[in-house]
């Protein structure tokens, strides 16, 4: 071999130690920055965790404690109003970017279920957001946890129906794994369940109100609307999914054998994402310069959110198509849009936005009041019920922890 040669050869033995050894410190550098990230979010899980033990459980000696019936099913047995509180979209990261702004959904969400003593709190979807970009983590176990433990430190029956964002593809547990979380038997007061195998999603679940001569007088139902569709598996381009076939049978199931019961039973519905009907009302109400039709009937609320307005499902469902049918039915609450608070009455049924948490997923939401706030339910005795926005920076909402100062669009009392 000539001297040309054997300098060729060495001169490429070089090259291959130095690229080895630049792989051998990035993957050095990348082991070390993911083992400091999860000391990292270790600690500051345990720091939140701490804070959550600093609320103390709401005081209400006259709620209402349910009981499970013959069917392992949750019902509540009063003469009096229920009161329910709905609280959508925590958004609760669970890792080192979202530290601060997890405190003040933590803080915000205890400071409004200890004033309001509701009976029943509902949380309907996105409470946890382990997207990295904004939470620092993968792990949306943290965020479940985080939720699960400052609930049962208020000692407030709740229960939830999941979002979107609970499980991502990219997040560390999926659908069965978190809802094995929140249907744990340990936990005293939540009355989530799984729901029926053989039905699409996790957390289709019914609880029931009935007076205290035993006679059912609504029928409170939880559907997991899914997430993403049309190979959007990441949900980057909007594509959420609708409400299943076997959901829609379940739900027919569930009223026509409360109806058996009480011919005039009526009933709630719980989502995370909204019906595609919440769009077609709110359409028609623009096309008709936002005023009511034969339809359409204003409530209450806004629209914040940029067109489309409602990012409802892809796809088509006949779920508010069996609503209208079986007549039991008197609104829909969801979530998902955070900016949107508005109720429509559509074709007889309230479709309602309830006000949502988010501190952290909406790019510069942190610095807003508008959305922010909680949804009041009240089952009257007879079945029929009210329903009243509140915005969280009232003075009745007092914190443990100091509220932040937020920019308003909307008039709030």
């Amino acid at each position: 071999m000539s001297k040309k040669d054997k300098n060729t050869t060495k001169a490429k033995r070089d090259k291959k130690k130095i690229f080895k050894k630049i792989l051998i410190g990035f993957a050095i550098t990348v082991a070390a920055i993911t083992l400091l990230t999860v000391v990292v979010n270790l600690i500051l899980f345990k720091l939140n965790m701490n804070r959550v033990e600093e609320y103390s459980a709401v005081v209400n000696p006259d709620a209402i404690k349910p009981v499970l019936d013959e069917n392992g099913e949750y019902v509540f047995e009063t003469d009096r109003e229920l009161k329910i509180l709905t609280l959508t979209d925590i958004h609760i990261g669970g890792g080192w970017m979202s530290f601060n702004k997890d405190r003040k959904s933590l803080n915000a969400v205890a400071a409004m279920v200890t004033a309001e003593k509701p009976d029943l709190v509902v949380l309907t979807g996105d409470l946890a957001y382990p997207v990295p970009f904004q939470s620092g983590t993968f792990n949306n176990k943290t965020s479940a946890k985080l939720v699960i433990s400052l609930m049962e430190q208020l000692r407030v029956p709740w229960t939830v129906t999941f979002g979107n964002h609970d499980t991502e593809a990219y997040s560390y547990f999926n659908r069965e794994k978190i809802g094995k979380l929140y249907a744990d038997e340990s936990l005293k007061h939540c009355l989530f369940s799984e729901g029926p195998e053989d039905v699409d999603g996790v957390g289709n679940h019914v609880i029931h109100v009935k007076n205290t001569q035993g006679k059912l007088v609504q029928e409170l139902v939880f559907m997991d609307s899914h997430s993403y569709t049309g190979g959007d598996i990441f949900g980057i381009f909007w594509k959420y999914d609708n409400i299943h076939q076997n959901q829609v049978d379940w739900y027919e199931k569930k009223i026509k054998a409360a109806q058996e019961k009480n011919p005039d039973v009526k009933s709630l519905v719980f989502i995370h994402i909204p019906l595609v009907e919440y769009r077609d009302a709110y359409n028609e109400y623009l096309q008709n310069n936002e005023t009511d039709t034969e339809n359409v009937k204003y409530v209450s609320g806004y629209i914040c959110e940029k067109d489309p307005y409602v990012y409802c499902g892809m796809g088509e469902d006949n779920l508010f198509e069996k609503m209208t049918e079986l007549g039991s039915t008197q609104a829909v609450f969801c979530g998902h849009d955070h900016e949107n608070n508005i109720v429509l009455n559509y074709k007889g049924i309230d479709l309602t936005y309830n006000n949502s948490v988010d501190y952290l997923a909406y790019i510069g939401i942190s610095k807003k009041g508008d959305h922010r706030g909680c949804t009041v339910v009240t089952v009257k005795p007879d079945g029929t019920y009210t329903q009243v926005h509140e915005n969280y920076y009232q003075d009745k909402y007092d914190p443990l922890y100091p509220k932040e100062d937020v920019s308003f669009e909307h008039d709030h009392k």
